[in-house]
């Protein structure tokens, strides 16, 4: 079963998260082939620009807690799409929890309608936003990510424009993107590349640095017996033990 949706138009090549029963959770076998289809744009020289997008109210809910992908393979996937040649531009018109929001941070911009809303879920299931750490905290706004990453807090639109998360949002998605979709179209391919390289310089550093360490952090805390219970009481649609 296809789980990445694929269209082009006029340079720009839109995939899509269609795991909509899933609430498009990153299971090992979307980020799989996102990371492949993705490689495929990459090289592709008739595509100018790439638009992540999803079918569904959610854009993600985050690592699927049946089917997990490696923490390995998630970083992989970020810094696949922090270092893709082409500009990669997220699409959302749902939620966005969790692993989800590493997606998000990882493109090189991101806009949203204003039914879209925001979570970093890992602490209320007793793990840490590690792993999606890597491209949020070097373009994140590091009072706000304290805040919503200690509580679990929701954020909507405005609040995630003005923390970093979003580049923009209105209430058409579609209306936004617009003018960030012609102006990508008008940009020289290799003046593109090196200018995303410019962008993304500090994001990969923080990766070099980091991603091995936030990599064991985040596999020690998913074998957790809080992540367990965690989990568990997530599933049965209860609170897990140490709420009080």
């Amino acid at each position: 079963m296809t789980l990445i949706g694929r269209s082009r138009e006029r340079g720009v090549e839109t995939l899509s998260l269609d795991a909509p029963q899933r609430r498009n959770a990153l299971s090992a076998a979307l980020v799989g082939e996102l990371a492949d289809v993705l490689g495929a744009a990459g090289e592709d020289t008739g595509v100018r620009a790439v638009v992540l997008t999803h079918t569904g109210t959610t854009f993600s809910a985050g690592a699927d807690l049946r089917d997990p992908p490696a923490p390995e393979a998630l970083v992989g996937l970020l810094r696949q799409i922090v270092e893709a040649p082409k500009p990669v531009v997220a699409r959302v018109t749902g939620h966005v929890r969790a692993g989800g929001l590493g997606l998000l941070a990882a493109c090189d911009v991101a806009v949203a309608s204003h039914t879209a809303t925001f979570a970093f879920t890992e602490v209320r299931i007793g793990v840490a936003p590690a792993v999606i750490s890597l491209p949020l905290l070097p373009r994140t706004d590091p009072r706000a990510l304290a805040r919503y990453y200690l509580t679990g807090e929701r954020l909507d639109t405005t609040e995630a424009v003005r923390t970093g998360l979003l580049t923009a949002a209105g209430d058409d998605v579609d209306e936004v993107l617009a003018p960030i979709l012609d102006g990508l179209r008008r940009s020289a391919p290799e003046a593109l590349a090196e200018t995303k390289r410019l962008l993304t310089a500090r994001v990969l550093e923080t990766f070099d640095r980091d991603a091995a360490d936030l990599t064991a952090l985040s596999a020690r805390l998913f074998a957790s017996a809080h992540a367990r219970e965690g989990m568990t009481a997530f599933l049965e649609r209860r609170d897990p033990e140490w709420v009080v």
